[in-house]
Parts: C-alpha cells; structure tokens; sequence
C-alpha cells in the first residue's frame, strides 16, 4: 500500500511538473515604466477631458473627428470616428479643432469647419450631439451656430473657431476665436467673443468682444490672433487661458484673462484682466499652444496638455505634450517651463497604480 502510495505521488508530481513549467517571465515582475517623455503622440489642438476615471480625448483628421477613451493619461485608447464631414454643405471641408463636453446627459462635440479652403474664409462653427451618454454613440448634427453680430439674421454670421464651452453660476457660456466681421481674406485679426446660451446647441442674446491682441507680447507678428481659448477653474476662481501670435510660427504662446471677483457678470469685458504670456517655448520646446486641462487619475495633480511645433520651421508639424503645473500662492496657474524633447516626466499621480492593478 505504501509503495503504491509513493508510486502515484510520484506520478501526479510528474504531470504537473511536465505540465506546468515555470518560465523565465513568470519568475520576473511585470516591469511598468513609472517615467514617460514628451511628446506623447502626433496630432494639434488636444483637448483632452477627464468624465469619472475615464479620459477622454478628441480630434480631427481626414475630415471626420474621432475620440478615444482610456483610464490613462499618457497613453490613449483606440480612437474611433463619431461624424464625418458632408460631401457638401457649409461644413464639407476643414474640420478644426473639436472639443468634446459632457453636458445634461449627452456630449456634445463643438468644431469648426467651413465649405472650402484655402483661403480659409468660411470657418464657422457647428455642433455635435450624442444620442446616449455613451461618448462612442451615434452623433447628430445640431447646426451651425450664429456667431455673429445679429442674434436674428443667420446670412450674417461671423467667421468662428475654437469654441469651448463653460458653466458658471447656473449658466451656460461660449467662448470663441472670431473676425468683427465677414471679409474675404484669412490674413485678418483674430479676436475672442463670449456669449451665453440658452442650450448646449444654441446662443443667446449678443456676442460679446471679450478679448483683442492689443499687448505688446500679443503682437508683433504678421497677423495678430486670439484664439484657442480655454477655461480652467481653481477654487472660486476662473481663468481663460488662449493663444496669441501665430500658429505657424515658434513665438506661439499662451495668454490669461482673469475673472476679477467670483461674482462678477462674465459678459462684462472690464471684469477681466489679461496677463501674459503666461506659457511660452523656448529653445528647445517651438510654439506651444492650444491647451486643454486634467486632473491626474487620483486628482491630486493638475496637467496641461498642449501641442507644440517640430522644429522652428514656419508650419503646422505639430505634436502633443503634457505636463504638470501648480498653483501660486495669490491662486493663478504656474505653469513653469515647457519640458523639452526626450526628457524623462514622473507620470501622473496614480496612473501607476492603475496599470498595475490592470485598470485600464
């Protein structure tokens, strides 16, 4: 019995050993690299948005506009096209620069576009609204928007890009890159507009010039431009922060407008003040631009993303970086130095863990 015993033991070790042999990668931790380097990927105008533990990010390319869904910052998930641009129509062609907000149960996807370019001349605005919450839903066009200066004669609109969307105090607002009015030249100043909205697809009341490039760090160029404006918001306070000079050139840089007091009517230009340049290049980093913010997966850290030019060749080469930045002590964004090319980043404050634990 004991032979037995010691026979069939033997042969059970056998068959686990012959069928489980323990390879050289199972002996070795999984090696996560707790370090990443800018820049992340190709690409313009990133506007990346953080809904839950997801991030969401939105582009354009090959005329339609795509967003991709990961539980990580720095490295995104597969990319899916929601809308393709008409064969004809005011919106058939030059699709620019689409942000992607989460609002009243739906997203909804603000581009620009125009009928025909160059010379880019019929930029506009539209809208985009998912039938679900799911941002991989089906989308339907909602328009365009009238960004110009009479609320009740569409034929009038206004050149438009770079909308972005904000609540504040229970209201919805848009802000906007425009021309004062039509003309049949691209080479024309570029300015920011705010308005309210009676909903996510339509304006309310009056645009408002919010915004001119007058400041000496603003100009300078061959063509003077606001653009790409974003809202980031820390405690009570509220900041714009945009683009100024030219996109096509290394000077590329970002500007501030500070709401003056919480309770102050956004609509009011004199309750804002500007600074800048509060982002900039350098030798080493080319015309850093057209930002978006999000916190880090365990929101402890606040980062900006933003696209930067290849090299110092008039162009838009452009690819996307992000980095953090902090807080000074009078409240307002620091966003320190734009990190050069290759060089190694602590990622994101739980990202990490995330990947570790398989979250993603």
């Amino acid at each position: 019995m004991q032979r037995f015993f010691l026979f069939s033991l033997f042969i059970f070790t056998s068959f686990i050993s012959c069928h489980h042999k323990t390879t050289p990668q199972e002996n070795k931790a999984v090696q996560i690299d707790e370090t990443f380097t800018n820049p992340v990927w190709e690409g313009a105008d990133p506007w990346m948005v953080k809904q839950g533990d997801n991030y969401i990010y939105c582009f354009s390319s090959n005329n339609g506009i795509l967003v991709s869904r990961s539980k990580l910052m720095t490295k995104r998930g597969e990319a899916k096209e929601i809308w393709h641009a008409p064969k004809t129509g005011w919106n058939s062609n030059c699709i620019w620069a689409p942000e992607i907000h989460f609002i009243e149960g739906h997203w909804y996807v603000y581009y620009a576009a125009g009928k025909s370019g160059p010379p880019f001349i019929h930029q506009r605005t539209g809208v985009l609204r998912s039938k679900t919450s799911d941002v991989f839903s089906d989308y339907e066009d909602m328009g365009v928007l009238n960004t110009g200066g009479d609320p009740d004669d569409i034929s009038k609109n206004v050149w438009a890009i770079d909308m972005t969307v904000f609540e504040y105090h229970e209201k919805l607002y848009a802000v906007w890159s425009g021309w004062q009015k039509q003309v049949d030249t691209d080479a024309t100043p570029q300015h920011l507009y705010i308005q309210e909205m009676e909903n996510p697809y339509t304006l309310k009341g009056k645009r408002v010039l919010l915004s001119s490039p007058e400041e000496e760090w603003e100009t300078g160029g061959p063509l003077n431009l606001n653009e790409g404006p974003e809202v980031l918001k820390h405690d009570d306070q509220i900041f714009i922060i945009y683009s100024c000079r030219e996109s096509w050139l290394k000077e590329y840089r970002q500007g501030m407008l500070q709401l003056k007091h919480p309770e102050d009517d956004p609509l009011n230009p004199e309750n804002w003040t500007k600074k800048g340049p509060v982002f900039e290049g350098n030798e080493k980093v080319f015309g850093v631009g057209h930002v978006s913010f999000v916190k880090s997966p365990d929101d402890k850290e606040d980062w900006i993303v933003y696209h930067s030019k290849k090299d110092t060749v008039p162009g838009w080469n452009r690819d996307v970086r992000m980095q953090p930045f902090t807080w000074n002590r009078e409240g307002t964004p620091n966003f320190g130095e734009a990190i050069e090319t290759g060089k190694k980043i602590k990622r994101p404050s739980g990202e990490i863990e995330m990947e570790k634990n398989g979250n993603f």
